[in-house]
């Protein structure tokens, strides 16, 4: 049976105790680093081969005040994984533009405008890139950003076939503008799709907690903000799936009150018939209308589900009695719910259909083995559920294949912690104390590569949001 403490008048479980404080507190200083890391180095003269990521470059250009621009993208497409970033050489020696009597092709029928001016032997024509040199240095794409009047033009260049992939063109705010960051990172995510087919995430944010605040930050790690309305504790931030709100729960005097907020306005709205008791770890349904959430009382920790859209019709999904049911997370078909129970004996993962029937074992364990495992949250394809185990003592995150319902770890180094997954389904941001302090990282699964979001001490319960559009991006 589970232990059971007392919390201001509350009979919790250890296990909810644990989900809703154990990383408030500092971690011993470990230094180590994962074996998975990964060392970029500089590719140059490297010739691209199938299976390989294509080499990228972004073309030097002087001037036109568009640097923060081209910074950004270029992180943004490295951050992507899905190339080898090419670094060329300082100065002048690299010659942009084409030997004389090169034809360039284009496979597109956008092209970039003509008459382009640029200084230090840049192209002086849209598409006379010297691509042979460029495929000498291993590059697949290059990518460059020029200023047509008001307008930004990036034009995408494909190095193989000698010819402009795709010109995007876009009127972005001014530098200072609170909307110019997210705006740029739309047009990396243009220039992602442009070049191979799949959506970017360069337009998302993580929200995280920090001295019992709701924090933002976008995926690059930059533009933190601090967007919760209250000066009580929260905890447990959820994005809806229209990245236009997020739900978390307010702590205070032993009892948890659910709370819906507005991302643009601020504006928050109390949870309907939460609040009496301990009610956290909400998490939304992928049509938005229905928020699922853990209760804690005198009798147990269960889960219950509600209409938000209404704010009505509360529903029980669980009946616990000697064991304890939390932290649910959604399907994106919305018809299962994965979650954690204690009927083991330690938390494990499991999962139900939405309505609350067909419960059963999800991730397997080896028993008198297997550590508790905690706060699952299913990918946004469909196909992986994340969480993270107790393995010797310490806690690593690890994977279920949704499919086969095999496991296996990710991490080893150092206490790790709360995975949320990307909207590419291929990376997750996780709490780790690997440098000494609990911070936000980011790992990729294709290629093992591991990247802090945060340095900054006591971030926790990262949750990374949908892709966000332009209607969802702004912030008060």
């Amino acid at each position: 049976m589970t232990a059971v403490r007392r919390l201001d008048g509350w009979t919790v479980s250890g296990c909810v105790i644990a989900a809703l404080f154990l990383s408030v507190y500092p971690s011993s200083r470990l230094t180590a680093q994962d074996t998975s890391t990964i060392d970029r180095g500089v590719r140059i003269g490297i010739i691209y081969r199938p299976g390989v990521r294509p080499g990228f470059v972004m073309l030097p250009r002087k001037g036109m005040g568009l640097d923060s621009v081209r910074a950004i993208v270029a992180r943004d497409l490295d951050y992507s994984d899905r190339f080898e970033v090419i670094t060329l050489p300082g100065g002048d020696s690299i010659r942009l533009a084409a030997p004389p009597g090169t034809t360039p092709r284009s496979r597109s029928t956008t092209r970039p405008p003509s008459g382009t001016t640029t200084r230090g032997g840049a192209q002086t024509t849209a598409g006379t890139l010297n691509y042979p040199l460029y495929q000498a240095l291993g590059a697949d794409f290059a990518l460059d950003v020029t200023a047509a009047a008001d307008t930004t033009v990036v034009t995408l260049h494909d190095v193989a076939a000698g010819g402009v992939r795709r010109a995007l063109r876009a009127r972005l705010p001014a530098a200072g503008n609170p909307d110019f960051r997210q705006a740029v990172h739309r047009l990396s995510d243009q220039v992602l799709q442009a070049a191979l087919g799949t959506p970017g995430f360069a337009a998302t944010r993580v929200l995280f907690v920090k001295d019992g605040k709701v924090y933002q930050i976008d995926q690059d790690g930059a533009d933190m903000k601090l967007v919760s309305s209250s000066d009580r504790q929260a905890m447990s931030p959820a994005w809806a799936t229209d990245g236009r709100r997020f739900s978390y729960m307010e702590f205070q005097a032993g009892k948890g009150q659910l709370f819906v907020q507005e991302m643009t306005s601020g504006r928050r709205t109390a949870v309907a018939t939460t609040g009496q008791g301990l009610d956290f770890t909400p998490a939304f349904s992928p049509d938005g209308q229905t928020l699922a959430f853990s209760r804690a009382t005198e009798e147990g920790t269960d889960l219950y589900m509600l209409n938000v859209k209404d704010n009505c019709c509360l529903r029980r999904l669980t009946v616990g009695r000697l064991y304890d049911n939390l932290s649910p997370t959604f399907s994106p078909d919305g018809q299962r719910i994965a979650f954690v129970s204690t009927r083991p004996g330690l938390p494990q993962i499991y999962v139900m259909a939405a309505d609350g029937t067909d419960q059963q074992l999800f991730a397997p364990f080896d028993y008198g083995v297997t550590g508790s495992s905690n706060a699952p949250e299913w990918s946004r394809d469909g196909q992986s559920v994340a969480f993270h185990r107790d393995v010797a003592g310490t806690l690593q995150v690890f994977v279920l294949d949704v499919r086969t319902r095999t496991v296996r770890q990710l991490t080893s180094v150092g206490r790790n912690e709360d995975p949320t997954w990307a909207p590419d389904s291929r990376h997750l941001a996780f709490v780790s104390d690997r440098s000494g302090y609990r911070q936000l990282w980011i790992i990729d699964l294709d290629t093992g590569r591991i990247r802090p979001l945060l340095q900054q001490s006591g971030a926790r319960l990262p949750a990374w949001s949908p892709r966000l559009s332009e209607a969802t991006s702004s912030t008060p």
